[in-house]
């Protein structure tokens, strides 16, 4: 793949807003060349979208000791998600106050205190700043006007989100809106069965618009469709959809809440980068979960009493994604590498006490979606090919398969304004 980047000639502040202010008025279309091209759209994606939402880091499985640590990294930055001796968890930038180096570079492990390499300043896991050394000369110097610069929290049933913006809004108060949705399946005692990074050649927007649509489900993913309804048209399968939400009760031990939609993504969220949505949708008779058969992979998780025959669909911020079936569930996040570069990280959660080789078998667990993530790496990259070509003119959205779609263009703009 060659990869096209704009020139500064055509590409410019006052370019990119008067883009921006065009788009808006073709609603239904999808986005020209040009904001996958451009090095000034990117830049201001990274600014105005990125680190202003919150994003899914890890769970809180991966930190259980003192010391124990794990990196987020996202454009030029990187945060540390660490724990405290104390027993909190702390998330502040990986960057020393004295010259800006990295003070933790491997991807995760344990610390008792992070030294940066440098000068050798010294900060404990809180990231509160023990030693400068002999910056005692400076008369007004003090250890504790230099902390890492802290980021915010927040952990939900176990998932630990951060926002680059200290000063971002709460998301407790958005997540508890999931809490007879998303709280049976008690992933705060969940364990990661597995967790992979599938890199893709193309921008970010090409695989959130994938990810939004299953438009491409019944071509693309011929193993996926042949288990989820949502390859098919809503009055299709609304009564498959119907018999899951009226029998599900019964069957799981859980209220009728436990299928409750709610809708507040992109332009209906309540405040930015705090989007949430669940939807709980129907497979198709006769399967149970998202397995190459249809059938069982795990012990049913947390509060679950039975398989009810559908899946929940979860959003959380703007890129972070759960698809969740009785017995396990799979998350999607999207971040930048770069321009024309994008990692799919998927992440496979079963109950805590599931034991491997006995209680499930982790190739089959996660064949289903590794297959189709790896379908998806295909066409996205193929489609980033042909939406870079200076001849291509978009098309119009499907109304129903692409409605996600559309509400993620029209957010996608209206952030981008100046």
């Amino acid at each position: 793949m060659t990869t096209v980047f704009a020139t500064d000639q055509d590409d410019s502040t006052i370019v990119a807003n008067t883009m921006i202010e065009q788009q808006k008025s073709k609603q239904g279309t999808s986005l020209p060349t040009y904001f996958y091209k451009s090095d000034v759209i990117y830049k201001r994606e990274l600014k105005k979208l990125f680190f202003n939402s919150w994003i899914y880091t890890g769970h809180i499985s991966q930190i259980p000791n003192t010391g124990d640590y794990f990196l987020c990294n996202m454009g030029n930055d990187s945060a540390i998600i660490c724990r405290h001796q104390d027993n909190s968890v702390h998330a502040f930038l990986n960057v020393c106050r004295h010259r800006g180096a990295r003070v933790a570079e491997e991807q995760c492990g344990n610390k008792k205190s992070f030294v940066c390499p440098y000068h050798g300043w010294t900060y404990d896991t809180d990231g509160t700043l023990k030693r400068a050394r002999d910056m005692d000369m400076l008369s007004d110097f003090s250890c504790e006007h230099y902390p890492l610069k802290p980021i915010s929290l927040h952990i939900f049933h176990g998932m630990i989100f951060i926002n680059f913006n200290a000063d971002a809004p709460d998301l407790a108060k958005h997540t508890a809106q999931l809490e007879s949705t998303l709280g049976p399946y008690r992933l705060e005692h969940a364990k990661v069965a597995d967790s992979e990074t599938y890199t893709v050649a193309a921008n970010w927007k090409f695989v959130i618009e994938n990810y939004l649509e299953c438009y491409h489900c019944a071509t693309s993913h011929r193993q996926y469709a042949k288990i989820h309804t949502l390859r098919e048209k809503w009055e299709n399968v609304k009564q498959r959809v119907a018999d899951v939400h009226k029998n599900s009760p019964a069957i799981t031990g859980l209220g009728t809440e436990f299928c409750e939609t709610i809708s507040k993504e992109y332009t209906d969220s309540e405040e930015f980068g705090c989007d949430i949505w669940h939807d709980r949708y129907g497979l198709y008779e006769g399967y149970l979960t998202g397995s190459q058969d249809g059938q069982p992979l795990a012990p049913l998780m947390g509060d679950i009493g039975g398989f009810d025959g559908g899946a929940g669909d979860f959003q959380i911020g703007p890129f972070t994604f759960m698809l969740n079936y009785c017995d396990h569930a799979v998350l999607y996040r999207f971040i930048p590498r770069g321009q024309h570069k994008t990692d799919m990280d998927v992440v496979w959660f079963v109950n805590g006490d599931a034991v491997e080789g006995k209680d499930y078998d982790k190739e089959k667990l996660t064949a289903l979606w590794h297959d189709t993530t790896m379908e998806d790496a295909y066409i996205i990259s193929r489609n980033a090919e042909g939406a870079l070509s200076d001849y291509y003119e978009p098309g119009p959205l499907h109304p129903e398969f692409e409605e996600l779609d559309m509400k993620f263009l029209q957010w996608y703009l209206n952030s981008m304004s100046a």
